[in-house]
């Protein structure tokens, strides 16, 4: 984990709650299906509603969230939303406890705690660009995106040991009091934010479009939205069907998949981590559309992995150079989104962006499962392969320039 010093005592704050949270959402992920299948015995297409309507859903509640976000305080929206998740998750145990536990509640839980999560998101990303000057934006959400990475490889198989021993309730005990720690960390933290936006006499069906419409008026916003949402969505088909490939045609064992599942993380944390002495040394445009576009090749490698080790060095390596190449693009592309939109619509511009993605990647995966039926599962991780390079083709290749004092811009 890198330092926080020099960014100012209030975003190590912001950090402070947003790492806590995030090592209890790593902890705590996979809980709801865990909790339906073990607990519930759910039987299959209710697990898969589960995913389904919890982000629909989510993504419908969250976004008229985006226009409180903008003409209000920000703080206030990341306490609340940390409380909600809190009360959601804590309600799972007890409600076991009390032998009241349903697959109606983890259902209306799922979609709480999804648009809790996409409210949370959206604040914190506006709250930080005014914590933070713009020159050591690009710095901070390094950072975050290192924090992140590191909550990635580390929670899930501390969240796998807890299942184990004890079960999925556990795991959401775990991570509800995440959230009140980081709602406790937000508290602290004591800069006064500045005036909201000023409220126009909006139509409330031109509120809920404001962010989509920012978006696609610009052709740099609209590029990186397609490019996102093609690119997490390729990422999102192959991942159901990688220990398919794995487990069976490979050959290889459970403890080898989780050692390809989990190494690769390293990746991200070492990408974000170098993140800043790149851009040092060549440029923000040319760090930002390298590893942008660097990040889209390597899953071409994976179809052709040979059974046995070989094969599984060669999806760890493959996997490994994704996510750095994703680490050191995520900061570069958070900042820009970040300077690109004013204050008074990156609310509602990134609670729009969570929702398109949650909506989207659904539907990849259900994708994914339909080309594993008809073409095998190397040839499907193919066509994500091939949808990810389509990707790089809409990134901002003309639009991004760097100021004098470092920070990012869209050129007029």
């Amino acid at each position: 984990m890198t330092s926080t010093a020099g960014l100012g005592r209030d975003f190590r704050r912001l950090w402070a709650g947003y790492a806590i949270s995030e090592f209890g959402s790593a902890v705590g992920a996979g809980t709801l299906p865990l909790v339906a299948i073990t607990v519930l015995d759910a039987p299959a297409w209710q697990v898969s509603m589960l995913a389904a309507l919890s982000a629909a859903a989510a993504a419908a509640i969250a976004l008229p969230v985006g226009t409180r976000i903008d003409l209000g305080r920000k703080r206030p929206c990341m306490i609340g939303a940390d409380l909600v998740r809190f009360a959601a998750l804590a309600s799972l145990p007890a409600a076991a406890a009390l032998g009241a536990l349903t697959i109606t509640q983890l259902c209306l839980v799922g979609v709480v705690n999804a648009a809790a999560a996409i409210t949370f998101a959206a604040a914190s990303g506006a709250h930080l660009k005014n914590l933070v000057p713009a020159q050591l934006r690009t710095r901070a959400n390094s950072r975050m995106e290192a924090t992140f990475w590191t909550a990635t490889s580390v929670g899930p198989p501390l969240g796998g040991l807890i299942v184990s021993a004890v079960g999925p309730l556990a795991t959401a005990a775990v991570d509800a009091v995440s959230y009140l720690g980081s709602a406790a960390w937000v508290r602290r933290i004591r800069s006064p934010e500045p005036p909201p936006a000023a409220r126009h006499d909006e139509p409330w069906s031109a509120q809920l479009t404001a962010g989509w419409r920012y978006i696609f008026a610009r052709a740099d916003l609209r590029g990186l939205f397609v490019n996102s949402q093609l690119f997490g969505g390729a990422i999102m088909l192959a991942s159901p069907i990688l220990p398919v490939l794995m487990l069976g045609e490979l050959g290889l064992a459970a403890w080898q998949y989780g050692l390809a599942v989990g190494v690769p993380a390293v990746g991200g944390i070492v990408g974000s981590l170098l993140t800043g002495p790149l851009v040092r040394r060549y440029g923000v445009r040319r760090v930002l559309l390298g590893a942008g576009a660097a990040r889209t090749v390597w899953m071409v490698l994976v179809p052709f992995a040979p059974p046995g080790t070989a094969g599984l060095v060669l999806i760890i390596v493959a996997d490994t150079m994704l996510l750095l190449c994703a680490g050191v693009f995520g900061p570069l592309f958070v900042t820009y989104r970040m300077e690109a939109v004013g204050d008074g619509h990156l609310g509602r511009v990134l609670t729009t962006w969570s929702a398109g993605t949650r909506c989207v990647q659904p539907l990849f995966i259900a994708a994914g499962g339909v080309l594993a039926w008809l073409l095998g599962p190397a040839a499907a991780i193919g066509v994500a392969a091939l949808l990810l390079l389509s990707s790089s083709v809409l990134l901002p290749w003309t639009a991004v320039e760097t100021n004098p004092a470092g920070a990012l811009r869209t050129a007029d």
